[in-house]
């Protein structure tokens, strides 16, 4: 089962103890820490992966919104808060859900379950009229869709992936084993631990190197047999 690290940024006591009462019953969440105001939710983010934050508005410091825009790539956010006011503002910062407090859990349920919805591309079935696979993949406030017969490589910046095709490049966060998963059986290898090829874009192959749209990327050693098996049969 995936699971998502997520955090709670919370002054209250009281409120803290219950989100993170629901986080512990939520399989797929993993509670990494109660952040009592932003700048100590700012260190915690620079200290581990965050896919998921449970963000209260009014917070000694610096507000929850004013610390959202200090965020380049912010994860997936939850608002908690006890003033409905806010909600349009929040949903500008494509915010996941809002929740008004007290929360009920299971109200809590259907905004988390939203996570799994907004970090998982959306695939297309393939019909007799429509014949190229894709998927959609969340980069900023869009879907984008992506042709899989476009794409040349994919390379892995920790909790993100950048997809080079000819025409763009296209960051969006996600791990690269799951893309690996999803692209397994359409023409897609793993060569090393941060990148994943299209196999029939390779120009030149080496016992180090592939060559790709004039891009040399590295063979990892513990990938070189599997490579060298798929590649030179």
């Amino acid at each position: 089962m995936q699971k998502y690290n997520c955090i709670v940024v919370e002054d209250e006591p009281l409120a803290a103890e219950v989100l993170s009462d629901y986080i512990n019953q939520i399989p797929f969440l993993e509670l990494q820490g109660i952040c009592p105001d932003a700048i100590y939710a700012m260190e915690k983010l620079q200290q581990t992966t965050v896919d998921l934050i449970f963000l209260d508005i009014h917070l000694p410091k610096l507000k929850g919104l004013d610390f959202l825009r200090t965020l380049q790539h912010p994860p997936q956010v939850i608002i908690t808060t006890a003033y409905q006011e806010y909600a349009l503002q929040g949903y500008e910062f494509n915010v996941l859900d809002y929740l008004l407090k007290p929360v009920e859990f299971s109200r809590f349920l259907m905004a988390v379950h939203k996570l799994k919805q907004a970090t998982t591309p959306t695939s297309v079935a393939i019909t007799p009229q429509q014949q190229r696979p894709h998927l959609f993949f969340n980069v900023n406030k869009k879907k984008i869709k992506v042709y899989l017969d476009e794409i040349l490589y994919i390379e892995s910046l920790k909790e993100y992936i950048r997809i080079f095709t000819k025409e763009k490049n296209i960051l969006t966060k996600f791990q690269i084993g799951q893309i690996e998963e999803l692209l397994a059986r359409n023409n897609f290898l793993r060569i090393h631990r941060s990148f994943i090829v299209a196999q029939d874009k390779i120009e030149a192959i080496s016992a180090t190197d592939v060559d790709i749209n004039g891009q040399s990327l590295p063979i990892g050693r513990s990938y070189k047999e599997l490579v060298m098996n798929m590649l030179m049969r």
